[in-house]
């Protein structure tokens, strides 16, 4: 019994921290023509890319509003900040090691070095380009002022964040929370009975070395634009430093092909003679994840409608799509719904001729945070947390 209650009221260590983000990023190396690493220090040569990179949540990773309510409320835990900001100078203690192996207990000491201006840019340029003293890029050697690093596989400075494992004893879901690289892989694995990502959870640090480059992160969050580096520089193909997802409506319409139609197939069930079948079609044909991705608390609320002349709701439909996560005592994944990779799923409403409904009505709704959550941890939002995705109206006339 005592057991139980602990488990019910311990913190929550909900993955293990891999050792690709245990620490921060090593600055100590830094050349002095890199300044102190801030973002707008990159700017005076790379303004364009400092520009997109201020309009993304990347830039907001630690000062946005829900993380700060998020985080405070799960008790600060040290290893957000690991990925939230990435670089040992944001960080206000230094780590010096775990006390325990899943390390959410770390060793830690004050930082002299710690900058908080540049905790405030959250994922920072050097966050992404800067390892071991110079700048990483896929371009290489472009006669810069500072030293740089040919990169290979840019998904590889992705895959440090959003892969996390939770390969624990206690621990019986598939995707741990942020582990958008796992559902990549599981979409392509479902077939592979003993794959470890199809059928446990997480992905080895071999696996994800060996084909990280087939991810596909770059390429989808990171559209191509031909443009110089430098102002009056090689015109050549970059990437746009944008990172759209959830918090951009765009991004999420992309992601989905819907269709709204009356189906005729209720004309060949005996049954149905005097109604009519109306049918919402769903499908992630743009995302390699899962939609909706990242924390369980994002969900797709589908609302199928018969409306009368005034608008008035005479019957709903109203169903949702998300993971269902039980986190105490275990953590265990009750049910998930979201949308895999190009497989379809239909939702329907039947009305009868004799009703007073005169329009059909689809709505899709995108849900950054659930309301229960927002409540419990006191997340006072001061934007919306939902948004449409599709909505569509047929009127009707009567057979």
């Amino acid at each position: 019994m005592l057991f139980f209650i602990w488990r019910f009221i311990r913190p929550m260590n909900i993955f293990i921290v891999d050792d690709r983000f245990a620490w921060p990023v090593n600055t100590s190396s830094i050349p002095a023509v890199l300044g102190n690493l801030s973002a707008k220090e990159c700017a005076t040569c790379h303004q364009e890319f400092y520009n997109e990179w201020q309009t993304t949540i990347h830039s907001k990773a630690w000062t946005e509003p829900y993380f700060q309510t998020d985080w405070k409320f799960d008790r600060s835990q040290h290893s957000c900040r690991l990925c939230h900001t990435p670089l040992d100078r944001q960080q206000p203690e230094i780590v010096l090691g775990y006390r325990d192996t899943d390390k959410w207990d770390p060793i830690v000491e004050d930082n002299p070095d710690f900058d908080p201006k540049l905790q405030h840019e959250g994922v920072t340029c050097a966050a992404c380009h800067y390892r071991d003293g110079k700048i990483v890029g896929v371009i290489g050697n472009t006669n810069a002022p500072h030293p740089t690093k040919k990169l290979d596989d840019p998904n590889q400075v992705c895959v440090r964040c959003h892969i996390v494992e939770g390969d624990k004893w206690d621990t019986f879901f598939r995707f741990p929370p942020c582990g958008t690289v796992a559902e990549i892989e599981s979409s392509r694995s479902q077939a592979t009975t003993n794959n470890k990502l199809a059928n446990r959870t997480g992905l080895s640090a071999e696996h994800l070395v060996s084909d990280s480059s087939l991810f596909g992160c770059v390429e989808c969050h990171m559209p191509l634009k031909k443009r110089s580096l430098v102002k009056d520089g090689v015109i050549r193909d970059t990437r746009q430093h944008l990172w759209r997802g959830g918090h951009d409506p765009a991004m999420v319409k992309s992601a989905l092909t819907i269709k709204f139609y009356e189906d005729d197939l209720i004309d060949k069930i005996p049954s149905s003679k005097g109604k009519r079948l109306f049918t919402l079609t769903i499908v992630n044909t743009g995302a390699a994840h899962y939609v909706p991705t990242g924390t369980p608390d994002r969900h797709l609320t589908i609302q199928l409608r018969v409306l009368d002349k005034n608008n008035n709701v005479l019957i709903e439909n109203i169903n949702t799509i998300k993971r269902t996560v039980m986190w105490r005592p275990f953590i265990v994944d009750l049910k998930d719904t979201r949308l895999q990779r190009g497989k379809p799923r239909n939702y329907q409403i039947d009305i009868s001729e004799e009703n007073k409904a005169v329009s059909v009505e689809a709505v899709v709704r995108y849900h950054l945070l659930d309301e229960k959550r927002r409540k419990r941890i006191g997340y006072k939002n001061e934007t919306p947390i939902a948004y449409d995705v599709f909505r569509q109206k047929i009127e009707l006339q009567m057979k």
